[in-house]
């Protein structure tokens, strides 16, 4: 069995998981699938204080809209009068450690031992409170809009606010030898895999490089049961024992999933 991962989450998210790899004896070749391209700002940004809940689907959402929002807010911090909510802790984190946010604003989301961080596990906290009048969706250009359409069956006025796009990655060519080599070994390496977008883009990557009868051999993990069926759907003629394991998207539960996939 191979010790080798591919990590395809975008810049900055697979180093600190490549470093524990590394110390475990694993190889970790860091291969973004997606690069994360800002949008032009909307100036003025919708603000806080005209919601009663503000939701970030994502670590970037929320940094992206606090840096925003964050000159006009610099005098008075978040509006007390506007809960936030995030689809995962790790998001959460990212809005708890912001100074603009403070530690008295609320923060809603899916605890860590949840089954699932996704719209699902989120709404099943929302739909046990009042529901707000208008709710900001802070995302990027693509995304389910199944929350949104939860909130507005429950009379909810939904403003969807996309802060960037996620586009295909190019590989380097030292990156494309090192799959080539380990492709004509027979080297069945395990890749990470978190979004739809993120299996799209390595898929048509794999096939632009000719390794897609590789590919398939190989091992992988991804980060919702939704994930797999994707996987799987993108991985044409894939074989019925295809490995595919599904894990919760923090990194100790991907590092534990990748060492015993």
């Amino acid at each position: 069995m191979s010790r080798i991962a591919v990590l395809t989450r975008p810049a900055g998210r697979n180093e600190a998981l490549a470093q524990r790899l590394g110390a475990a004896g694993w190889q970790a070749l860091c291969l973004p699938a997606l690069t994360i391209e800002p949008l032009p700002a909307v100036v003025p940004p919708p603000m806080p204080h005209d919601f009663q809940l503000a939701v970030f689907v994502s670590g970037n959402a929320a940094r992206l809209y606090l840096d925003q929002v964050e000159p006009c807010l610099r005098s008075t911090g978040w509006p007390p009068g506007c809960v936030v909510a995030a689809v995962g802790p790790a998001t959460a984190q990212t809005l708890r450690g912001a100074a603009l946010v403070g530690q008295s604003t609320t923060v809603l989301h899916p605890p860590a031992d949840a089954d699932a961080h996704d719209s699902e596990a989120l709404w099943h906290i929302l739909s046990t409170r009042p529901m707000p009048r208008r709710a900001l969706l802070v995302r990027g250009t693509q995304g389910r809009d199944w929350l949104a359409d939860r909130l507005a069956e429950r009379g909810v006025e939904v403003v969807r606010h996309a802060l960037y796009r996620r586009l295909p990655a190019a590989w380097s060519a030292d990156a494309l030898a090192a799959l080539r080599e380990w492709a004509r070994r027979g080297v069945p390496v395990t890749w990470l895999l978190t979004s739809s977008e993120g299996i799209a883009a390595t898929a048509d990557a794999v096939r632009a490089a000719g390794l897609q009868a590789w590919w398939k051999q190989c091992r992988f993990v991804v980060t919702h049961p939704r994930l797999a069926q994707v996987l799987r759907g993108a991985a044409d003629d894939a074989p019925g024992d295809m490995v595919v394991k599904n894990c919760m998207p923090a990194d100790e539960a991907i590092f534990e999933a990748l060492v015993a996939a």
